[in-house]
């Protein structure tokens, strides 16, 4: 004969698992009153307070934030200057050019802003980037929202009224110094851009509101 199975245990020999030992009266009531939105117990109070404080200072740090600086539109006002190609003459001394920078529309200027700062670079020969080829400032009443800059000359410091040196061009021994180096790679096809950056200015402290690029084209 086979052996009888043998059976599940029946309701009354089922072992009964042992139950775990209560929490203590402090950490219980703590739990309770955490799980079921009653108040804080003494327990509780610092772990809440620290991550309040916490949550006040993560919001206080964003709005303290800076805002990104907002773009500005420009546009030359010589049609000459299309982008891609340095108009013919536009080019340094050393080869041949008496040019003078390229006349601007700027649009989206903040109101805060009371002066224009333009910046010319080349883009494919590092030491002239980033303003390399000289920065200049103009004065503008705050609340224009529009201005046309007119052209500086090229390869000196002495500007027209309202416009004033921030630095001079990077390679004065290469060509003539000055606040604006026209492009001067010698046809080399390198690409030149200007940045203008609307700042606040006081106090010797200049603050950035608003930047836009343009670009100048190849040479």
């Amino acid at each position: 004969m086979l052996p009888r199975p043998t059976p599940y245990p029946s309701a009354q020999t089922r072992k009964t698992p042992a139950r775990r030992a209560p929490r203590s009266g402090r950490a219980a009531s703590s739990t309770a009153a955490l799980r079921f939105g009653g108040a804080p117990t003494a327990a509780a109070a610092p772990r809440l307070a620290g991550a309040a404080a916490l949550a006040a200072v993560l919001l206080l740090a964003g709005a303290a934030a800076p805002a990104a600086a907002a773009d500005l539109e420009l546009r030359f006002l010589d049609e000459a200057w299309n982008g891609e190609t340095v108009p013919e003459g536009q080019q340094c001394q050393k080869f041949g050019g008496e040019a003078v920078s390229p006349a601007l529309h700027v649009g989206g200027i903040p109101e805060q802003a009371n002066a224009l700062i333009v910046e010319f670079s080349d883009r494919d020969f590092p030491p002239m980037d980033n303003g390399g080829h000289g920065k200049f400032g103009l004065e503008i009443e705050p609340g224009a929202g529009s201005v046309d800059v007119g052209s500086v000359p090229g390869h000196t410091s002495d500007l027209p009224d309202g416009f004033f040196v921030v630095e001079e061009h990077k390679a004065p021994t290469w060509d003539k110094a000055g606040a604006y180096l026209p492009p001067c790679s010698g046809g080399r096809g390198n690409s030149y851009y200007l940045t203008v950056r609307a700042v606040h200015r006081e106090g010797g402290e200049t603050h950035e509101l608003a930047s836009g690029t343009l670009e100048m084209g190849k040479y």
